[in-house]
Order: C-alpha cells, then sequence, then structure tokens
C-alpha cells in the first residue's frame, strides 16, 4: 500500500515522460545514491575497495555500453574485452603523452577513441547479423588483444609489454598510482558510473534508443518506417564503445593501475561482461547493475563461505565456485530468461497491487 502511484497526478508532458514518473522510485534512488556517495565512503577498505566496489562499477560501466548493443540494438558482441583493452591503452597513451591532461579528459577520450573502433569494427553488421555478427566481432577481439601484444609503440617498447598508470590528480586528490587512497579512486569511479547511467537511461528513452529498439525487434520493418540501419546500427556501436572504452579505462588506470593485454583483456573478459548482460537482464539499465553485482559478489561470498566456513582449499573451492557459479547462471536463465531486472519488476508490480488480489 505504500508503492503506489494514486494520487500522484501528472499535470504537463514533461512530468509524464520523466525517468522516474513514480515518486517512491525517485525517493529510492536518491537514498541509495546518497548512502552510495556520502555514508559508504567512511566504511571502504583496501580489500572492500578493490575486490567489491570498484570492482562492480568497473564491470556495470561495462555492461552498459554491452546492454545498449546487444540489449537494446540487437547487435550480438564478443569483442567487449578487446574494446576495453583499447580504452585502456588509450588511456596509458594520453597520460604519457600528455602529463599535464586531466583524468576525466582523458578517461572520456579514451571513451572516444575506443568509440571510433567500434565503429570501424561494427561496419561488418550493415551485411551480417546473428551469429555472424558474434564471429566478427570475436575476430576483433583476437586482433586487438595481439595487436597491442605485438607492437611496442603501444605499451613504450617496455621490455615486459606491460602497461603501468602513472599518478594523476583530479582537483588535487591522488587518482592513479599506488598511494591514491581506496575511497578517492571509489568515489571517483562512482561519480563516473552514476553520470554515464544517468545518460544512457535518457539516451535510450529518446529518440536514438526508439530506433535502437525498433532495429533489434525487425530491422526490415524499422527501415520500411524511416529508419535507417546504417545510422542506428553504427551509432549503437558507437555509444557502446564508448561506455565500454571509459570501462577499460578505470579497469586499468583506477582498479588494477597495470595490465598486459593477452591476461587482462582475453576473451574471458568478454564473456564475463555478457554473462552479466544476460543475468541482469537484455535492454535493461537497470539490469546491469544487477548483473554486475550478481557476477562480482556471489563469487566472494562462495569463496568465503567455502575456505574460511568448511575449510576447503583455495584450488578446489575455486573450482566449486566455477561449477556453483555457471549452475546460477543456468538456473537463472530457465526460471527468468529476461533476468533480474525482470524479477524486480515483478516485485514492484505486487507491491503496487498489495493487497488486492491479481
Amino acid at each position: 500500500m505504500f508503492y503506489r502511484e494514486a494520487g500522484q497526478f501528472k499535470t504537463s508532458y514533461r512530468a509524464d515522460e520523466a525517468t522516474f514518473p513514480i515518486l517512491q522510485d525517485k525517493i529510492f534512488v536518491y537514498a541509495f545514491l546518497a548512502v552510495a556517495f556520502l555514508v559508504v565512503p567512511f566504511f571502504i577498505t583496501d580489500y572492500s575497495a578493490n575486490a567489491i566496489l570498484i570492482h562492480f562499477l568497473v564491470y556495470a560501466l561495462a555492461a552498459i555500453g554491452l546492454n545498449i548493443l546487444t540489449g537494446y540494438c540487437g547487435q550480438v558482441s564478443l569483442g567487449t574485452g578487446g574494446f576495453m583493452a583499447v580504452g585502456a591503452y588509450a588511456t596509458y597513451k594520453l597520460s604519457t603523452e600528455f602529463p599535464g591532461l586531466n583524468l576525466i579528459v582523458i578517461v572520456l577520450l579514451s571513451g572516444g577513441i575506443t568509440a571510433f573502433v567500434g565503429v570501424m569494427f561494427g561496419l561488418p553488421s550493415l551485411r551480417i547479423k546473428g551469429f555472424y555478427l558474434a564471429v566478427a566481432t570475436l575476430a576483433a577481439q583476437f586482433f586487438l588483444v595481439w595487436l597491442f601484444n605485438k607492437v611496442g609503440w603501444f605499451f613504450n617498447y617496455s621490455p615486459t609489454g606491460m602497461i603501468v598508470a602513472p599518478p594523476r590528480e583530479v582537483f588535487g586528490f591522488l587518482i592513479t598510482g599506488p598511494e591514491a587512497s581506496p575511497v578517492v579512486r571509489y568515489l571517483f569511479c562512482l561519480s563516473i558510473v552514476t553520470v554515464a547511467a544517468i545518460v544512457a537511461k535518457n539516451l535510450v528513452r529518446g529518440r536514438l534508443g526508439r530506433n535502437w529498439m525498433a532495429i533489434r525487434d525487425m530491422d526490415i520493418a524499422a527501415e520500411l518506417i524511416g529508419i535507417r540501419p546504417l545510422q542506428a546500427k553504427l551509432s549503437a556501436f558507437a555509444v557502446s564503445s564508448f561506455y565500454i572504452g571509459m570501462a577499460g579505462s578505470l579497469y586499468f588506470a583506477v582498479w588494477l593501475g597495470s595490465a598486459e593485454p593477452t591476461e587482462a583483456f582475453d576473451i574471458f573478459q568478454s564473456f564475463f561482461v555478457l554473462f552479466i548482460v544476460i543475468i541482469g537482464g537484455l535492454g535493461s539499465i537497470l539490469g546491469s547493475f544487477l548483473g554486475a553485482a550478481f557476477m562480482v559478489l556471489v563469487p566472494i561470498t562462495l569463496k568465503t563461505i567455502m575456505v574460511d566456513g568448511f575449510g576447503f582449499a583455495v584450488g578446489a573451492a575455486k573450482h566449486v565456485e566455477v561449477m556453483t557459479l555457471g549452475a546460477l547462471i543456468i538456473f537463472f536463465l530457465i526460471v527468468e530468461p529476461h533476468g533480474l531486472a525482470r524479477l524486480w519488476a515483478i516485485l514492484k508490480e505486487k507491491l503496487r497491487r498489495w493487497p488486492f488480489p491479481y
């Protein structure tokens, strides 16, 4: 009875098209952000920042990018790890070539460079789709990782082939480097992800998002009603790659601090982000966050229970963790193919109608 829009009147089209038309949703989101920005920083430790919070934020941002392409536009991609590598190496080159450049600008420029690369690899989507497009993006994954591993210019001809993020400050606070505070790094990532999520939410609700969804549902019918497949598909690749590039930038500079392409950006990264999108829910910004929380928290919880609670060896616990996580993914796909976002929507519908029968 507390979650119902009865009595909440809309007096304008703008109010009716608000991102959160129900007051309770708006209050919940504002309260959640207030806790994330004002309360969580007081309880952050090095472990919680690196293993949970920044880990979650980076993959949530990457999942938003992939969800825009796959969930909203229907273009299957298996090259997320390669595009994250583009963002990471763009950040490294910009940081080393322009030492005075602000880190926020570097992250945005890295996203822009990745968007350009994504459009180049998105050109085959104009002729192929489905499984064949997935294979084309998979080829991009292997090509990009090979390129960053073999061409010395990208890693400044380092003998090890590894890139290391140089120390960078934003508004006087050290963000990157071993001396950076976990609280500052968390707030930096949280700020970028929050703004990016708000922008993505409004994009998919606007004209561009409706074009993407029309292409996803039936591209021939969309073309007949005046939507240009070229513009819609390439814009989806550009926006998606922009978000994934920013995620790769944060992944390298703020979270890990160093990276090596064959280990940090392998095919596992592409599948991991794809699992986040599938579990969270295709075509849902909220689902990207729910899926990222699931894929980050469940392995940590399982490992803690098995190692600390039941005394498993670390190696055995890792095997059980992988098997359990795979079984949970299959279970969720069978029970609710539309992901955790759909379960959340069903729960809200039940709350809106309670205590009346339905």
